[in-house]
C-alpha cells in the first residue's frame, strides 16, 4: 500500500456537496452560463472523472471545487465548510489546506530540487526546516522518487517530474487530490505509470478527481461526470482498466 491515508471529512462523509450551482460571466449584453444548476456529492475516498469537451464547463467546476473560484449562484461546501460564502482570504485558506493540486504541465520551479519543490507549500505554511524536510522525503519515497530527491527538474523524464509534481500535492495531507490533465504532456506509456500511481493512491485512502477529456484516463476512476454546456448530464460508474 501506497502513503498514509488521509483523515476524513470531520463528521461528513460526503467530501463535496454542490447544490444548485451556477457560475455565468457577462460578456457585454451576453451571459455565459459556465455552469447551470450543478447538483452533486463526492464522498471521501471517492475516484471521481469530470469529462466535457472544450466550454463544457469542466475546467471551470474545477476551478470551483478547487476553491479558485466562487458560484455565482447556489451552494457549495468542501470538508463542511460553506465555500461559497467566503472572502478571498477565507478561499486561500480554504484552498491551501484542503486541495492537492496536480497540473499538466507541471509548474515546478526549474533551478530547485525535487525535495526543495516539493517542500514549497510547507514553508508557505510556516513548517521549521526539519519538518518539512522529512515530511518532503517521505512524500517522493510515496511516489517511487527516493533516488531522485536531489535531481533538478532538467535532470529527469516527463514522468518524474509529474510524480515529483504529485508529491507536492501529496505532502500538505489535503482532503482532495485535485488533477487537471495530468497525463496531457506525457506518452502514453509514461501516463499509464502516472494513472497507476493514482490507482494506489486512491487505494490507500485518498479522494481523487482528474479533470480529463481522454476516456482511458477516466476509465481509471471509480465514477465519470460528464457535463456538456455547462449541465451534468451523466454521472455513472466507469469501467476500471482493471476489470
Amino acid at each position: 500500500m501506497i502513503g498514509e491515508s488521509i483523515s476524513t471529512a470531520k463528521d461528513w462523509s460526503t467530501l463535496i456537496r454542490l447544490q444548485d450551482v451556477e457560475r455565468f460571466y457577462h460578456m457585454g449584453e451576453e451571459t455565459i452560463h459556465a455552469l447551470d444548476n450543478v447538483t452533486l456529492n463526492i464522498e471521501t475516498n471517492e475516484y471521481a472523472a469530470i469529462m466535457g469537451p472544450s466550454g463544457s464547463g469542466k475546467s471551470t467546476l474545477m476551478n470551483v471545487i478547487g476553491c479558485l473560484d466562487t458560484p455565482t449562484g447556489g451552494q457549495f461546501w468542501l470538508n463542511g465548510q460553506l465555500v461559497s460564502a467566503m472572502n478571498d482570504h477565507q478561499l486561500a485558506r480554504a484552498r491551501n489546506k484542503e486541495i492537492g493540486f496536480v497540473f499538466q504541465t507541471f509548474n515546478l520551479l526549474s533551478r530547485m530540487t525535487a525535495l526543495s519543490n516539493v517542500e514549497v507549500p510547507l514553508i508557505y505554511a510556516g513548517m521549521r526546516h526539519k519538518d518539512r524536510h522529512e515530511k518532503a522525503e517521505h512524500a517522493l519515497e510515496t511516489v517511487g522518487l527516493a533516488d531522485r530527491m536531489r535531481h533538478r527538474p532538467s535532470e529527469m523524464s516527463g514522468g518524474q517530474r509529474q510524480r515529483v509534481a504529485i508529491a507536492r500535492a501529496l505532502v500538505t495531507k489535503p482532503s482532495i487530490l485535485l488533477a487537471d490533465e495530468p497525463t496531457g504532456n506525457l506518452d502514453s506509456n509514461t501516463g499509464d505509470e502516472i494513472m497507476s500511481l493514482f490507482d494506489q493512491l486512491q487505494e490507500s485512502g485518498h479522494t481523487l478527481i482528474v479533470v480529463t477529456h481522454e476516456e482511458h484516463v477516466a476509465n481509471h476512476a471509480r465514477r465519470t461526470i460528464c457535463l456538456s454546456d455547462g449541465r451534468v448530464v451523466s454521472d455513472s460508474a466507469a469501467t476500471t482498466e482493471s476489470e
